[in-house]
């Protein structure tokens, strides 16, 4: 089973990806009535959708691994709450929909995690359910379907990781970084969706957007020129060894990595001129064996207690409302860190930018780097 961190880049994608018990077990909501248009366009209660997950015992997920994000609290807490068992086969976004879509005629899986950028491939290729939940006013805009076929349940933001041993003044900001007089890993652009939203967050901190590319490019072109980029693995091993001063991560990955190595000897942040937010989300498949039993899923990641799972594996909760406990809180940064981090605006122009930044960098960075 692969560490969580690297469920999306092992796979070399070019597009960008980048919870509170219910009412009825306690969770501190008082919301009775999920907003249920599922594919039967039943109107079902929250109790109604628990009572037929009950019956039907079981979740099967796909991408949804109990190494990722801590979903292992999650899915206990779906047997110790509703008696239901849950498997999980582990696999790329893309591998999810495909799944769903080759076993329409013989369904073996409820529910999956995907990248943002996936969210409307699956809704598109008609693989999901729609299904709102009862905390669907508090998703932002940018993190769900309009019609419920896939929401954020938590989200990332490009981060700088520093080894304050090596590094004694930690950059805070893209000119910090671009001022200094070590190393930088961002990793592989040509093919991971990490290192390719590195991109666009300097060049969103710099004027640009999903559809102007070219300040970030700009960027990391002349830190190149400088030799300032290196082409080591931002592995952990590799982390810890101080072969790598500074790493570009997802803050989840780089605050997972902080706390494994010690918060005393390396440094998160999240430049201040600005950087890209985005998450993974749930999408229940349209011909799930156990729909009432993945939509009740869905309910749990995005109530408290859901969310606050998702926190103790570093992964930043999308509903803002939610209290953490001290000592989760405690493993991430504050919310003031994140004043200026911007959602991608459209999905469908940055995959048609994420497709020329290989050649690009290609061209541009790669060319002066030994």
């Amino acid at each position: 089973m692969k560490p969580w961190f690297k469920k999306e880049i092992v796979v070399g994608l070019v597009l960008a990806v980048f919870v509170a018990a219910l009412a009825a077990c306690g969770g501190g909501s008082n919301k009775e009535t999920a907003v249920n248009e599922g594919a039967d366009s039943e109107n079902l209660s929250i109790a109604d959708i628990e009572a037929k997950a009950k019956t039907e015992g079981s979740v099967v997920s796909v991408g949804m691994p109990d190494s990722w994000a801590n979903w292992k609290d999650t899915w206990a807490d779906m047997q110790s709450k509703y008696s239901l068992t849950h498997t999980d086969t582990d696999m790329s976004s893309a591998e999810e929909i495909a799944k769903f879509e080759a076993e329409k005629d013989k369904p073996t899986a409820d529910i999956g995690d995907v990248g943002i950028a996936f969210g409307p491939v699956a809704a598109e290729k008609g693989v999901t359910q729609p299904y709102k939940t009862s905390y669907w006013e508090e998703i932002p805009s940018w993190a769900k379907d309009n019609d419920g076929h896939w929401v954020v349940g938590y989200q990332g933001s490009i981060s700088f990781l520093t080894n304050t041993k090596l590094v004694q003044n930690p950059p805070q900001s893209w000119e910090d970084l671009k001022n200094g007089n070590y190393k930088i890993i961002v990793g592989d652009v040509t093919k991971a969706a990490q290192a390719q939203m590195a991109v666009l967050a300097a060049a969103i901190a710099f004027g640009g957007d999903e559809s102007n590319i070219e300040p970030g490019i700009a960027y990391f072109e002349d830190l190149a020129k400088k030799g300032r980029l290196s082409n080591a693995e931002a592995s952990l091993a590799n982390i810890e060894k101080g072969e790598v001063e500074v790493t570009l991560l997802w803050d989840f990955n780089a605050l997972n990595y902080s706390d494994q190595l010690g918060k005393d000897k390396f440094n998160v942040a999240i430049p201040k001129e600005g950087s890209v937010v985005s998450g993974y989300a749930t999408i229940i498949n349209k011909y799930a064996p156990h729909p009432n039993a993945a939509k009740l899923a869905r309910e749990y990641i995005l109530s408290d207690a859901g969310q606050i799972n998702l926190a103790k594996g570093y992964a930043r909760p999308i509903r803002e409302s939610v209290k953490l406990p001290d000592d989760v809180a405690a493993k991430l940064l504050p919310s003031e860190a994140y004043a200026n981090v911007k959602p991608v605006g459209d999905y469908k122009v940055w995959e048609a930018t994420a497709k020329t930044i290989p050649q690009l960098w290609q061209e541009r960075v790669l060319v002066h780097m030994n």
